[in-house]
């Protein structure tokens, strides 16, 4: 017999802004023992030492997790010049250094070359797992770990500021994979230099941003006070990506049986012509749709041949 899970049945997006010294799985902790809730987890890791938005998800959002997870991010990070550390940021040890500092113009040349899809190999200190092991755990243990290059995109990388001769504040839009640590040292290289990132927030993570965002000591207060769920995004917001489709009652009911429904003629029109092509971990998502009854997320499903086919249904009350 499955035990059952301890908590409340909280369901909706948290938008944590995530202070430093703080794993992503202590802060999606702290979040969960905020609400009570029985279910919780995030939408892309932050390393302690990376400040911003982490989106948290409770209940029936852990189901969209993914979508969050592909979303576009949005970092902003300073690189410091003439030092390379072996974790490639502020928290390891020296590992090369150079005298060479770029100025603004040479920065701003190098860009346009990590813009797009460019390799990119992995911190050695990173979660990749190696023959089952984390690569940061065989680095730890002083073991050589060799990581392989993948392709990741990145749709925009700009110079914000440079401080003084030693720094350089940069801004950049990725996909998913993207090590800003990786890409430090890469643009470093390029500039015939070494330097490691020695701040750094994510300011946006698919459709969530920091207009949105809470800090953890203000949703605690909130907590006190019983206003908590105030910050509570609904269920639905990662799913910007895909039409949505209003459903009746009866409709809802049938979706949420895992039994399809007719689409009519102008339904089906309306979700073609939305159609774009879309892969959410692995899966084809291009014929995809939220269900929606009365503001509230039914299903994920297909829309093809004139039918909706539900293949995540999502248990909530009205």
């Amino acid at each position: 017999m499955a035990r059952r899970r301890k908590g409340l049945d909280v369901h909706g997006w948290i938008v944590l802004d995530k202070p430093l010294d703080m794993t992503s799985t202590q802060a999606v902790s702290a979040v969960r023992r905020i609400f009570n809730a029985k279910k919780a987890g995030h939408a892309g890791t932050l390393d302690p030492l990376a400040s911003g938005l982490l989106p948290i998800a409770l209940g029936e959002a852990t189901k969209t997790v993914p979508f969050a997870v592909e979303g576009e991010k949005i970092y902003r990070f300073t690189v410091k010049w003439g030092e390379r550390t072996d974790t490639l940021d502020a928290e390891g040890e020296i590992a090369a250094t150079s005298e060479v500092r770029p100025d603004r113009a040479a920065i701003e040349a190098a860009l346009a070359g990590f813009i797009g899809d460019i390799e990119q190999v992995p911190p050695v200190y990173s979660a990749i797992k190696v023959d089952g092991e984390r690569a940061y755990d065989l680095a730890r243990d002083g073991e050589a770990v060799e990581l392989e290059a993948r392709r990741v995109h990145v749709s925009a990388l700009s110079l914000m500021d440079c401080p003084s001769p030693d720094m350089a504040v940069l801004e950049m839009r990725c996909g998913k994979g993207v090590y800003v640590r990786s890409l430090a040292r890469d643009l470093a290289f390029a500039l015939g230099t070494e330097g490691h990132v020695a701040a750094l927030r994510r300011i946006r993570v698919g459709r969530f941003d920091e207009a949105e965002s809470t800090r953890l000591d203000v949703l605690e207060e909130m907590a006190h006070k019983g206003a908590a769920s105030e910050a509570l995004l609904p269920v639905q917001t990662a799913l910007d990506d895909i039409p949505a489709l209003a459903v009746t009652e009866e409709e809802a009911f049938q979706l949420k049986q895992g039994r399809p429904i007719v689409l009519l003629p102008r339904q089906a029109q309306e979700l073609k012509t939305q159609r774009r092509p879309l892969s959410i971990a692995g899966r084809d998502c291009s014929f995809s749709a939220l269900a929606v009854c009365k503001d509230q997320a039914v299903a994920i499903g297909d829309a093809r041949a004139g039918k909706f086919q539900p293949w995540r249904v999502f248990n909530l009350t009205p």
